[in-house]
């Protein structure tokens, strides 16, 4: 059975407090998952503001596949607003527990159902196709959760869509939940909070229970701890409901993935599950032995799948077979003494407490190697301009490949400023800042400053490290170290 997916990240993924995507970022957004194949795109909310007005309208001026949605509230002021944003459909949300229509509402049952069929018959003479979001179903009276339903469909309702606003269903119970509303004949979504940590699994359970659609954000992003995940629900229904597919195409979720984390700032924990960056990461000897032998034995899919490569991470707890597989992807051949002699080194490293970089693994094999290396780039100076109301200015004296070169520039904070300084340079054009870490590893205002940063050229990533008492000069030079590792052929 085919299951639709229709993605809210541009509504109620933007509702995640801080967020605030630029009517071009949310475009881009919605191309990527429209490219990716989602059935739906819930834009926005038209009567949040004329910017949210005009982001939706960019959207649906584009002529995607995807069937492009408002979220709206059961008034006409909301559906006329959808309606001036040219969209598709309408997420025309109804709340249907005791606590939202008593509390909240201030009406009584009878007067809910006559405005949510009010609602649903002004967008019906409109033109749109409706989707009736029942808000805090899962605290609903089931009977009086089908009686609001049951009336939309007579008045023309499209679809209907059961929401566990605060995530209060367990697997069980979205189980009971979607297979008791089975009998209401109609095309059923489910909306998942993931407040305790269930969003995933209430949704799989509701898809087994009956739903034939499910509402995601990427990187389940939202209010509170957010919604059902895209990557994780997709993937998990590709895997394991054997009997379910989606038209999204998976080879493309890290994209979006990383897409979405850069643009609204919300970056992704290391061990999120899919598309952390620690998902497709081995440091344990037996893992990394066991991956190189056959990869299923500690992988329950291929990281390509999901766009992803494998890696290797260097540490104590590491084998010489997991090892050898980084030192080659460095362009390093060694041999069985030597391999030896570089994990040890590394063991010993590690048991310092220290984070081992591949610049670490690169001059650690270089020494046992004899192999000595001339860096192209040197740092002679940087000095920066800051203050409360000066824009940051950076000026940074390099050698490079044995020329004195002088550049300035501004950023952000002092440390984006030096770093733009030394980027606007040629020979850095083509690598690619993908991570910056920061670490005070003593107390105190005078605390060392460990700075690592993850950088890329190409198919080539690799990690460096600096330690100063300044964190200009620590991030500085952990740049330059491991642009020069990168700009080895």
């Amino acid at each position: 059975m085919k299951i639709k997916v229709l993605d809210t990240t541009l509504r109620d993924g933007e509702q995640t407090p801080g967020v605030s995507l630029t009517s071009m970022e949310k475009l881009r957004i919605a191309s990527k998952l429209d490219e990716m194949g989602l059935d739906y795109i819930e834009a926005g909310s038209a009567i949040t503001s004329e910017g949210e007005r005009n982001s939706i309208k960019e959207i649906t001026s584009q002529g995607l596949n995807a069937e492009i949605l408002s979220f709206s509230r059961p008034l006409t002021k909301d559906i006329d607003y959808c309606l001036e944003c040219d969209v598709d459909e309408v997420n025309l949300v109804v709340p249907t527990s005791d606590l939202h229509i008593f509390d909240k509402l201030k009406m009584t049952k009878d007067e809910l159902i006559e405005m949510s069929n009010s609602a649903v018959d002004y967008c019906k003479d409109h033109g749109l196709t409706v989707e009736l979001s029942a808000e805090d179903a899962s605290r609903s009276d089931v009977n009086f959760l089908k009686s609001v339903f049951l009336n939309a469909l007579d008045h023309g309702v499209d679809r209907v869509c059961v929401c566990d606003t605060v995530g209060i269903l367990t697997p069980d119970t979205s189980f009971e939940l979607f297979n008791n509303l089975r009998d209401i004949n109609a095309p059923i979504s489910v909306h998942c909070h993931n407040d305790f940590g269930l969003a995933v699994a209430n949704t799989l359970s509701a898809i087994k229970g009956g739903a034939c659609e499910i509402h995601t954000t990427v990187n389940g992003i939202g209010e509170r701890a957010g919604n059902t995940s895209f990557e994780e629900c997709v993937v998990s229904i590709d895997r394991l409901l054997p009997d379910f597919s989606t038209n999204i195409k998976i080879h493309e979720i890290y994209d979006v993935s990383k897409l979405v984390a850069r643009l609204t700032g919300v970056y992704i924990q290391p061990n999120k599950a899919i598309v952390g960056e620690n998902a497709f990461a081995h440091e344990s000897g037996i893992h990394s032995d066991g991956i190189i032998k056959n990869s299923a034995t500690y992988e329950p899919m291929t990281p390509e799948l999901v766009g992803r490569r494998r890696k290797f991470i260097i540490g104590k707890h590491m084998g010489t077979h997991g090892l050898d597989s980084r030192l080659k992807e460095l362009g390093l051949n060694v041999d069985k003494v030597q391999l030896q002699q570089i994990c040890d080194n590394i063991k010993e490293l590690a048991d310092k407490g220290k984070t081992v970089t591949d610049v670490d693994l690169q001059a650690i094999a270089d020494n046992v190697l004899e192999i000595n290396h001339e860096d192209r780039i040197k740092l002679e100076d940087v000095t920066v301009v800051s203050g409360k109301k000066i824009l940051p200015t950076a000026s940074v004296k390099l050698i490079i490949d044995g020329e004195e070169i002088l550049n300035a520039g501004v950023g952000i904070g002092p440390v984006d400023a030096a770093i733009n300084a030394i980027n606007s340079l040629e020979i850095f054009q083509d690598i690619d800042f993908i991570e910056y870490h920061v670490d005070a590893i003593t107390g105190g205002t005078d605390a060392l400053i460990d700075v690592i940063v993850k950088l890329q050229k190409g198919d080539r990533i690799l990690s460096a490290r600096s330690t100063e008492p300044d964190i200009i000069d620590a991030s500085v030079k952990a740049y330059i170290s491991g642009v020069n590792r990168l700009l080895q052929e």
